[in-house]
């Protein structure tokens, strides 16, 4: 049996302007509205679909892998976005980036609390 993740939901105070965060950071596209939904499509087929809450967010985390040069590109949005990036999930390591598995990964936060972070290496790919 086959098990592919295949969206999930994303809490926000602004679903909209948090959507377009996200793609504008990965360079990807917002899709359009889709009932409560505006989602982000990233390319292996997962949607992350956005929604409007009035309640307090509890924040998550997502990761994203991606490529060497996606990483240069991403994290050259990041420094032009003038976004705090950490080489740690606990934020520990401010204005660092991490090496693990032989690769690079940093961490930032969106509008609303959520720790995203980007990787080129799958934890426990490589040598740390």
């Amino acid at each position: 049996m086959a098990v592919e993740l295949n969206h999930t939901i994303v809490a926000a105070h602004d679903k909209t302007a948090s959507a377009q965060f996200l793609a504008d950071l990965l360079g990807l596209e917002v899709a359009p509205e889709y009932g409560p939904f505006v989602p982000v499509q990233m390319p292996n087929g997962v949607t992350l679909d956005y929604m409007d809450t009035d309640d307090a967010i509890a924040p998550q985390h997502y990761a994203f892998l991606v490529s060497e040069d996606d990483f240069d590109a991403i994290f050259g949005r990041v420094h032009e976005a003038g976004l705090t990036y950490w080489a740690d999930p606990h934020h520990h390591r401010p204005g660092e980036i991490n090496h693990r598995d032989g690769g690079r990964g940093a961490y930032f936060d969106d509008p609303n609390g959520h720790n995203l972070e980007i990787l080129t290496r799958p934890y426990g790919s490589g040598e740390d």
